[in-house]
């Protein structure tokens, strides 16, 4: 009976091969989680270098694995890393060989907004310290650009408000590169647009990044690594203007200035022209008030120091005062002076005695009384001897004149040219005398007008009371003489005829 039952009993379970249980069993999990959201925290991260990337979701009771395909990576919405919360969507799946099952995952994002703020601080501490929001390392927005690069959506009011601020402000060109500000490939294509404004031929002056308002998850692209590090690198300084003023991602600490609205963004990129008009009016004004009063300063210290310069004229005249004087004081000594160095030269010749007074004395020498001489013979030997000695004398002593003055001659000469260069200056210094005198002559009184009244004597009358010879008077003009008889004026003026 047991035998028979337990014959029954195999014969009634099928039976399966390990393949078409494991195949079952995959067809099983395919249809009945053909489309799942799984949430759990990411742990087991593991990139292989064939692009596939191998983790795991757990939570408090259990975890399953999971497998983000090479063609998927890109498009998944977000770089998962170990110990963040995710709702990762995608098809469970086994794998036979090893007689496991397996999510296979096509999107993810990140699960609440606790897990997204806890997701985006952990990455702000990383890039702090890396030193991307170092403030040394903030770039100067240019103060007029020629191209203001902006890159946001197409559609929408962002791009309509940054134009129509520029164009009233200060009109400038604007550059736009188009792309998707939310959901997924949005952080791909903001951080390529980045890295494309800074790489074309004519570069913008300054970029705009920029998006309307939204929730957390919408502005989760510019909250992304990759378009953080694309903006820390871009050479252009970089506005950011990312959801409303309140809202703030880790682009604002990244970028060189961060804006509160798109419109704010355009304001810090270009100035307002009426204000550049009334500051440079201002300043000009300035500069004109500025100039006015340097000159006024300048004109008063130089009248000042006109005041304080001599009368140069006056200075003038003086000096050519004195220099008639000594001229005409030189004119005086100068031949005084010649006499006395003609008188020093005579001297000497006074003093020789006369060739004739020598000889009469030479001739007395020898005429002396024959007492004298012991012989005649002896006599006129003496009488020779006194002779040559006396020519001897008369000889020494008229040379030894002579040689005095000589000596005394050259000794007062000038020299030709010093007795030229004397006579020109005595000849411009009387020439100089003569102007004055011709100045102060009565004759050039005369030119003027006036008359010399003389009587018939030739004196002059310098008194109406005086009375001439028959009441007759000579008038001396500048050209000749007339003659006139005085008679006396009435009260009136006239003549009393």
């Amino acid at each position: 009976m047991m035998e028979s039952d337990a014959a029954s009993t195999r014969g009634n379970v099928p039976q399966y091969s390990v393949s078409e249980i494991s195949g079952a069993i995959k067809r099983t999990l395919e249809t009945g989680f053909g489309r799942v959201r799984v949430r759990g925290e990411v742990t087991e991260l593991k990139r292989y270098p064939s692009g596939h990337v191998y983790l795991s979701l757990k939570d408090e009771g259990g975890k399953i694995s999971g497998v983000i395909w090479r063609g998927t990576v890109s498009r998944l919405g977000m770089a998962p890393e170990n110990g963040n919360e995710v709702i990762a969507t995608g098809k469970v799946s086994s794998y036979g060989e090893r007689s496991s099952y397996q999510l296979i995952i096509d999107r993810m994002e990140f699960a609440g907004e606790g897990a997204l703020l806890a997701n985006i601080e952990r990455l702000r501490r990383k890039l702090l310290e890396e030193g991307l929001f170092e403030a040394d390392r903030k770039k100067p927005i240019p103060f007029l650009p020629t191209l203001v690069g902006v890159v946001t959506s197409r559609a929408g009011a962002v791009l309509h408000d940054i134009r129509t601020t520029i164009e009233r402000r200060f009109p400038r060109d604007v550059l736009l590169w188009p792309v998707a500000v939310q959901g997924e490939g949005a952080a791909a294509q903001i951080a390529a647009a980045i890295e494309g404004m800074a790489q074309r031929p004519r570069r913008p002056d300054v970029l705009i990044v920029a998006r309307g308002g939204g929730s957390l998850e919408d502005l989760m692209a510019f909250n992304d690594e990759r378009v953080l590090r694309a903006v820390a690198a871009c050479p252009i300084p970089v506005i950011s203007a990312v959801g409303h003023e309140t809202d703030t991602t880790l682009i604002d600490l990244v970028s060189d200035r961060r804006a509160p609205t798109p419109t704010a963004a355009a304001e810090m990129a270009v100035p307002l022209r009426s204000e550049l008009v009334a500051d440079l009016a201002h300043r000009t004004a300035r500069l004109a008030g500025g100039l006015s009063r340097i000159m006024q300063v300048s004109r008063g210290r130089l009248e000042q120091a006109t005041a304080g310069l001599p009368d140069l004229p006056s200075l003038l005249a003086t000096a050519r005062m004195r220099l008639d004087d000594r001229s005409q004081r030189l004119d005086l000594a100068l031949p005084a002076f010649v006499l006395r160095v003609r008188s020093r030269l005579d001297a000497p010749l006074h003093q020789l005695p006369s060739l004739e007074l020598i000889v009469s004395r030479a001739r007395a020498a020898l005429t002396a009384p024959s007492r004298q001489l012991p012989s005649p013979l002896l006599m006129i030997e003496r009488r020779e001897a006194a002779l040559q000695r006396a020519q001897t004398a008369l000889a020494t002593a008229w040379h030894r004149a002579d040689q005095q003055f000589h000596l005394r001659v050259e000794r007062q000469r000038l020299s030709p040219e010093t007795l030229k260069s004397a006579i020109r200056l005595q000849k411009a210094r009387l020439e100089g005398l003569g102007s004055y005198l011709e100045a102060v002559s009565p004759k050039a009184i005369l030119s003027r007008g006036y008359v010399l009244v003389q009587d018939s004597k030739g004196r002059p009358m310098t008194s109406s009371r005086a009375e001439p010879v028959n009441g007759r008077v000579v008038l001396s003009f500048t050209d000749g003489e007339r003659g006139a008889k005085l008679d006396a004026l009435t009260s009136q003026g006239d003549l009393g005829l």
